[in-house]
Formats: C-alpha cells, structure tokens, sequence
C-alpha cells in the first residue's frame, strides 16, 4: 500500500451498465426520474451506468463531505455544496451525477445561480467518489474532459486525492482546494469512523485543523 492511502472494510453495491444508449435516451431518463431518487446515472459516449448507493457506499461519502463542511468553517473558507447535481456535456457526449461536488476556488462565479451550465459555468472545484465495487464506466475519463480540478476518490476502501494536469488525473499527496491537507491524515479519520461516534470524530478532525493553521502561523 502506497503512502497516500488507507483502507477500511468495503461490501457491496448494485449497479447496472447499459450499451448504446442515445444521448436523447440519457436525457428523457433523467427527465422522467426527476430529481428525487437515490439511484445516481453516469453516462459516456453510448455507456449509460445506473448505480443505486447502499449504506455502506453513503457513511463514507458523508463523512468526506462533513470533512470538506469542517475544514471551509475552520478556515473561514466560502464553499457551495452542489451535491449530487447533474453534470452534464452535450457535446462532449459525457454525463455524470457525482458522489458530492463543491465549488470553493469558484464559489463566486456560481452562487446564486439556480442551473449550472457547464458550457458557461465552471465544473466543480472539488468531486467526491465512492466505490464499493469496481465501477463499470470511466468516471475520470468523464471528469477529465469536463475539467474538474479534484477528485478525492475512496475506491473499495483505498482514500486517494487525484488532481487534472495536463488532462489526466494523477495522485497527490496534499488536497488543491485544502494545500494544509495530507491525505494520509484524512484517510487516518476516515478509519477512524469505524470504531468512533461522528460528533467525536469531527471533534478531533477539527482540533486538527486548527493545529496545522497554528504550526503554519509559527
């Protein structure tokens, strides 16, 4: 195991991968399912994934967000949470419902704004994934060609930040939205929210934080 990651105990999670799927079918789906569901849809070029998030898949995920929540408090940081909202690029063929997404570098540019378009907004600053089980469509491939700066993806218990250069998304030891970040110490917490209750755990993350803005200010 390299470094940059940690792992914890992942299970399962349904997802369906349907081929030769029109770009007009991938619209009327979304459509027609509205935007109150929990099944999320990620479509590129013709693939279109239908993944329906369990338990195990949602603790992580909102632990990650609770994370992004604590750090943009502490650090008296302005963020919009887009959550799970569609993102999509007609002519790039490329469609996808992210874990979560926040804007912070871009916050301004998008507050206020009831749609995001991305051929004239900003895609977000910072996405989170993840898996429980091998996912059947290339989601970075997606998030590459819509040109999001970050992901942090948890890939079946592995914690990895992953930042765009020249097109491609590579591992980085330290968050771009948060530089004060390692994701050594995030992945450490994250483990940690197996064995802790989460009002203790964010607790310590915040303590945390505030220690490396104080040893920064040193």
């Amino acid at each position: 195991m390299s470094s940059t990651t940690s792992q914890f105990k992942p299970l399962t999670e349904g997802r369906v991968l349907l081929q030769n799927i029109s770009w007009k079918t991938y619209e009327r789906l979304l459509n027609e399912m509205g935007d109150h569901r929990n099944t999320r849809l990620n479509y590129d070029r013709g693939l279109l994934e239908i993944m329906t998030p369990l338990f195990e898949h949602e603790n992580p995920k909102r632990i990650l967000e609770k994370f992004v929540d604590a750090l943009a408090d502490v650090l008296n940081i302005e963020i919009l949470s887009a959550g799970s909202t569609t993102l999509n690029r007609p002519d790039l063929a490329r469609g996808s419902e992210p874990d979560s997404g926040f804007y912070i570098q871009n916050e301004q540019q998008v507050k206020g704004k009831r749609t995001i378009n991305l051929k004239t907004d900003p895609p977000p600053d910072l996405v989170i994934e993840v898996d429980v089980t091998s996912s059947s469509i290339d989601r970075e491939g997606i998030y590459a060609a819509m040109g999001v700066p970050e992901i942090w993806r948890c890939d079946r218990g592995l914690l990895k930040f992953l930042q765009l250069r020249s097109g491609n998304y590579i591992e980085t030891e330290h968050s771009l939205a948060f530089p004060l970040l390692p994701v050594t110490e995030v992945a450490k917490f994250l483990e940690q929210s197996q064995t802790v209750g989460e009002t203790t755990l964010l607790k310590a993350f915040r303590a945390w934080v505030r220690e490396q803005i104080q040893a920064e200010n040193k």
